[in-house]
């Protein structure tokens, strides 16, 4: 039975599988959880130490009213480095890591009050009561955080000094706000989801009854109406679509989802079902990115996706990943592993600079001005972190999130069921599991997304006819699947391609999809990009920097997209126009565009954008 995994649901369409069963061995997410190991962790665990934001807890522990450094919600910080940490050390065994991890256990476990309580901004000498402030203090969120962190220990440690903590912090919180206690919620979901895996994780049923009774208080408006940010409006059964803040509603569908599936809640599984799929249709960005409006890093109405004001926040990507996981595991649907896909490709991978030290709070798709790094010394004020990535942040929830989820990247990539194992992500990589109490063990070797072939060797097969399934993306026309008998045949797009035999030791399968670069056109109800066209090569979206321009202003290109981009050297291009315009009043009758400048203009991809220096940018290209 699978344990080293961050979702592990009693029941449902696929199994997933454990750090123990799937390792990336190579490729892009290989160089990603290398530099993650080896940078980003301390990295971040420099900045907590630095700011005072760990120190908070050595100050709560001596019992004297002190001067909190960091915002309410600080104490989360810490914890997802925590949960980071425990997985690193699942998936590498990295003994000073694990030295660290308990030097931090120590120091939080010093703070926690005797009843199970534990917050350094609240409860304390000279600071505001506890829970005086459910719509902003955040308390049960950084619990959230902590607990997440202990499910990551439990499944890869076992029961120590961090998961006691977490017990007694649970306890503390069904105590409160369980039956006959405080029937309310935190402003900021993620108590919900963290409970209800809590509950998988120990086998204590009232964990789950807990999450189950948050999920179903909001909608009670126990909270005062907080614009945007607001998630007490209506109950989650009854919203048609995501709304409001965007991580909080991702989160929070995430934990409907855990709560619907281990009760048999078909109604409640159904209705995030509606609302998911409605956002992907009316409220998501080419990228995948979520949250369309920088006041409250809130969605907004639906086809509202500027792309210039586009939050796109990277926890909200975190977000996204972890509904669509769940919903993956529940249902089994492709569409869900596409937009892990391209969220991964287009909002994560790129949130963080490649050497794993600086990084983007929020993602917009259109960048009108070159601005030049920040101080790397400094925390930049996260409402400025579209532009350039930086060292760190006001309010750092992006970089510690980025860092757990990327420390246990592997389990995306593949589930079981009884008849086999089904491929969602495409990288190098090593599967070795059971299907049906026998072992299947695979090696995946693939230089995807630069190259479409994918192939898939079967290194041991202990159990007679098995099915291997590969996903096919939704853009992938022309797509074809090979199996060991050397037969090709076409592989549908948005399904997942099977191919089921007795399998010996040395069979291969191998898909190939089209990875060519494409134009892709807006729904016409999307205002803001009407009439502009972008680029995407398989999953990676692409953009033009304005280092690539001559003159470098792209307020004056528009693009050809009635005629293909191509490839050269490695690069993708497309024919462009660079235009001269006067300046005067910009409305009246159409004038004529004169001859203008032919150029081809170099795209990279978005993933890769400001990391040659300042520049400006935009994925959305207006059409000549």
């Amino acid at each position: 039975m699978t344990t080293s995994t961050p979702v592990l649901p009693p029941t449902g369409t696929l199994r997933p599988l454990g750090l123990d069963e799937v390792r990336i061995t190579g490729g892009h997410w290989g160089e990603r959880q290398a530099v993650n190991a080896g940078a980003t962790i301390g990295h971040c665990l420099h900045w907590l130490e630095a700011l005072g934001w760990i120190g908070n807890f050595d100050r709560a522990a001596e019992g004297a009213p002190f001067e909190r450094a960091g915002r309410e919600f600080a104490d989360s910080e810490v914890y997802k480095l925590a949960e980071a940490m425990a997985w690193e050390i699942g998936r590498t065994g990295d003994p000073a890591l694990e030295a660290e991890f308990v030097r931090l256990t120590e120091r939080i476990g010093a703070a926690q009050h005797a009843d199970g309580y534990l917050n350094t901004r609240f409860g304390g000498p000279g600071q505001e009561p506890r829970y005086a402030n459910l719509e902003w203090g955040h308390e049960l969120y950084c619990y959230g955080h902590l607990i997440q962190a202990a499910v990551a220990r439990l499944r890869t440690r076992g029961e120590d000094a961090f998961t006691a903590i977490a017990r007694r912090a649970a306890d503390h919180v069904c105590e409160v706000f369980g039956p006959g206690g405080v029937e309310r919620i935190c402003g900021h979901a993620e108590i919900e989801v963290a409970l209800a895996e809590f509950a998988r994780a120990t086998g204590e049923a009232r964990y789950l009854e807990q999450a189950r009774l948050f999920v179903e208080r909001h909608g009670a408006k126990t909270l005062p109406e907080a614009g945007f940010y607001y998630q007490d409006d209506v109950a989650v059964r009854d919203a048609e679509v995501l709304r409001g803040h965007a991580v909080r509603a991702l989160y929070l569908s995430s934990g409907a989802i855990d709560v619907a599936v281990d009760t048999g809640d078909t109604a409640l599984l159904e209705a995030v079902r509606r609302q998911w799929d409605r956002t992907l249709a009316r409220r998501t960005h080419l990228t995948g990115g979520m949250g369309s409006q920088y006041q409250d890093e809130a969605f907004g109405r639906d086809f509202a996706l500027g792309p210039d004001r586009a939050y796109a926040e990277s926890c909200a990507g975190i977000g996204a990943v972890m509904t669509a996981w769940r919903l993956l595991l529940a249902t089994g649907e492709a569409s869900c592993a596409d937009l892990i896909e391209r969220v991964s490709w287009n909002v994560l991978a790129g949130a963080v600079a490649p050497d794993g030290r600086s990084f983007f709070y929020a993602n917009p798709l259109h960048q009108r001005t070159a601005d030049a790094d920040p101080p790397p010394d400094a925390a930049l004020p996260h409402v400025r972190a579209g532009g350039r990535r930086a060292p760190w942040f006001d309010v750092s929830c992006c970089p510690t999130n980025l860092a757990r989820t990327f420390a246990q990247y592997a389990v995306y990539l593949a589930t079981a069921d009884d008849r086999g194992v089904q491929l969602h992500q495409y990288a190098p990589a090593a599967i070795d599991t059971e299907v049906a109490g026998k072992r299947l063990a695979l090696s995946v070797a693939t230089a995807y997304p630069e190259d479409g072939a994918v192939t898939v060797r079967v290194e041991a097969n202990g159990g007679g006819e098995r099915t291997v399934s590969l996903r096919v993306p939704a853009w992938a026309e022309g797509a074809r699947v090979t199996g060991p008998d050397g037969t090709a045949r076409p592989a549908a797009p948005g399904t997942y391609a099977e191919v089921t035999a007795a399998f010996a030791p040395g069979d291969e399968i191998r898909l190939d999809l089209p990875v060519a670069p494409r134009w892709s056109l807006p729904d016409p109800r999307v205002d803001a990009v009407r009439g502009c066209a972008a680029v995407e090569r398989g999953p990676v979206v692409y953009c033009a920097e304005s280092l690539d321009l001559p003159g470098g202003d792209l307020d004056e290109l528009t693009v050809d997209a009635a005629t293909a981009p191509i490839e050269r050297g490695g690069r993708v291009l497309v024919a462009a126009t660079v235009h001269d315009r006067p300046d005067g009043w910009p409305y009246g009758p159409a004038a004529p565009e004169g001859e203008g400048k032919p150029v081809e203009l170099v795209l990279v991809p978005f993933h890769l954008r400001a990391t040659r220096g300042p520049a400006a940018m935009r994925v959305w290209l207006p059409q000549e």
